[in-house]
């Protein structure tokens, strides 16, 4: 028996990357899952964002667990949209006990005062307001329900510490750090927990088709940098040694995996007193 055997698990950004990670794990550990992806590009963002192709990959990886899966094409930047898919999942499973608020954009690059207003308000809207949105037609219910709930939101290392040419994406994952940390304040009497996870550099397109992250990583180079190049340089940012892995340099990236076994973990019973909590899985990257 899994340790979310009859949960459902709601997960944004879920057509790849993380998202899928989380998903596929969490429907091991027996839950069904409602899965939305905005499957479509944002304009002036710099890289692809995730597929209608990737989003049926993750059903399929989904329906491999024998577990079920509502997966809707949906931009968390709509509330309206995010309420009736809500809507539809409890129809369709009578009930939501864990949200994963995943989805994200990350632009860098340009120093705070030369951030477009469209950018600026795409981070905002997607990582703030997309994560209200996701969680704002689920609480209700849960409480209504009366059997607690796990709210987690993944934010980021620079949720926590900020770094150059990163304003908006920075900002952004602060903010949902607030939101994480009042809501809980609000909901605990009911049993309900909301925790934020704070990845360093993860193994996902958002970093390796991310251009403009891959340069400013490795300003010195005259070509789009190499796996190898951008991971020496990416690096720098951990503390963390893993030699099985890496020989001459600290850990670059963690996997969508080392995310996806927190997100489990606060999930889960195990996690049933933890609230409240900002969980770095990072390397070592905050305290370096």
């Amino acid at each position: 028996m899994g340790r979310l055997e009859g949960k459902v698990a709601l997960i944004t950004g879920v057509a790849r990357g993380q998202g899928r990670s989380h998903a596929r794990l969490l429907a091991s550990e027996g839950a069904d899952i409602v899965g939305i992806d905005i499957c479509d590009d944002i304009d002036g963002l710099g890289y692809p964002l995730g597929t209608s192709a990737e989003l049926a990959e993750t059903v399929r990886l989904v329906e491999d667990q024998d577990r079920r899966i509502l997966a809707r094409t949906a931009d968390v930047r709509d509330a309206g949209v995010l309420e009736r898919v809500v809507a539809e999942a409890y129809a369709e499973f009578g009930r939501i006990d864990i949200v994963c608020a995943n989805a994200g954009i990350c632009q860098v690059g340009p120093r705070a005062w030369e951030i477009s207003e469209e950018m600026w308000d795409a981070h905002f809207d997607v990582m703030v307001k997309g994560v209200w949105g996701t969680i704002r037609p689920v609480v209700p219910r849960m409480i209504e329900a009366g059997g607690g709930g796990s709210i987690i939101i993944i934010s980021s290392l620079l949720g926590l510490k900020a770094m150059p040419h990163t304003a908006a994406y920075s900002a952004a994952k602060f903010a949902a750090v607030g939101l994480a940390q009042a809501l809980a304040a609000e909901v605990g009497q009911y049993g309900i927990r909301v925790n934020t996870i704070h990845p360093t550099t993860v193994s996902t397109d958002i970093n390796f088709k991310n251009e403009p992250l891959k340069r400013m990583f490795r300003p010195d180079l005259d070509h789009s940098p190499s796996e190898a190049e951008f991971g020496e340089a990416s690096s720098a940012l951990n503390l963390l040694w893993d030699p099985a892995r890496f020989q001459s340099h600290a850990v670059p990236w963690v996997e969508s995996s080392d995310i996806s076994n927190a997100v489990l973990f606060l999930a889960s019973d195990e996690a049933r007193y933890v609230t409240g909590l900002r969980m770095s899985v990072d390397a070592g990257a905050l305290i370096k």
